[in-house]
């Protein structure tokens, strides 16, 4: 195990330096933020100093040796706009954005998986057939949509719960969130919900398929030879197996929850990373949506170790430390 980690960190050290360079010089081909950020009657003379202070007036070469340098410290640079650190604006928006993740994942979880389970063991009945058309269409609504119809009809027409804003924050173990609170929780329903809906979907497909097939092995009919309770062959020997595939989805499906969350966090005005990325991009603060993107590469990676690691927990026939992993 201690193999398996230590040299997905050296292989990671690889893909974020390819990927800095690649999405550094990427932001940086596009658009000049210098004429969206300065007044547009200032002179020449004002333009020039503005770049120097930027830092623009450098070759894009020696800009992006500065920024890894400045990386290697925990500096991923200064934004244009708030002339603060582009680290420090993306960390204070990250807890708003993990919050609406973290909920709209434990409701693929809660949701997904049993009514998954329901349509893979009773496929014939009406209940099972309505929840895989009820998937259906959690696949093909727009996000946009559902977001609106939420609002429209929980927020305007029910008026049962706040359709934009964070609500109130508490404190637990030094965490501090919306979610540790009621009145929290009735602002993240309905962005959570809205951002968790293709996820159900999703879940609910892979359960189903995979106690469909799970359901006819060996090791199930053995297991039922021996006597034991229903719910402890679902339970135990079906869903412990089903769970591989799942858990890798939802692993790789929570990085999508917080690094594309955008359109969610812009219909209910959510306070999260998604909002200052849309705002960065619309005024050219590169060094924000440099640090972003960075952020977001680092996610990924943790989170792929993290789900083989628990590859290993769920299937002991995985040795992660073996050369034949």
């Amino acid at each position: 195990m201690t193999a398996f980690i230590l040299r997905r960190l050296m292989q990671s050290v690889g893909v974020v330096a390819v990927m800095s360079l690649i999405v550094f010089f990427g932001v940086h081909i596009v658009g000049d933020p210098v004429y969206l950020l300065i007044n547009p009657q200032a002179d020449q003379e004002d333009i020039e100093a503005a770049i120097r202070a930027l830092g623009l007036d450098r070759p894009i070469w020696e800009q992006y040796w500065h920024f890894l340098t400045g990386a290697l410290q925990g500096d991923l640079g200064r934004s244009f706009v708030f002339g603060e650190p582009a680290l420090k604006l993306i960390l204070d928006r990250m807890p708003a954005t993990l919050e609406l993740a973290i909920a709209a994942l434990l409701m693929a979880i809660i949701f997904g998986i049993p009514l998954g389970l329901y349509a893979g063991l009773k496929p014939q009945s009406w209940v099972s057939k309505t929840i895989m058309a009820g998937s259906i269409l959690g696949f093909s609504l727009p996000t946009f949509w559902v977001g609106i119809m939420l609002i429209m009809v929980f927020a305007v027409m029910l008026g049962w719960l706040p359709s934009t804003g964070r609500g109130p924050t508490a404190t637990f173990l030094g965490i501090t969130s919306s979610l540790f609170t009621l009145e929290g929780w009735r602002y993240v329903l309905l962005p959570a919900t809205n951002l968790a809906l293709l996820k159900i979907s999703l879940v609910v497909r892979l359960t189903r398929a995979g106690t469909r097939e799970a359901i006819h092995q060996d090791y199930i009919r053995f297991a039922r030879a021996k006597g034991l309770p229903t719910h402890r062959v679902i339970g135990v020997h079906l869903l412990k197996n089903i769970l591989i595939p799942v858990v890798t989805v939802l692993g790789l499906e929570f990085g999508n929850l917080v690094a594309f969350s955008v359109v969610t966090e812009t219909i209910f005005a959510w306070p999260g990373m998604g909002r200052l990325l849309i705002s960065s991009i619309q005024s050219l603060d590169r060094p924000v949506i440099v640090a972003y993107l960075i952020i977001i590469v680092l996610m990924f990676i943790i989170i792929n170790l993290v789900v083989d690691i628990l590859y290993s927990l769920l299937d002991p026939r995985v040795r992660l430390g073996e050369k034949s992993a």
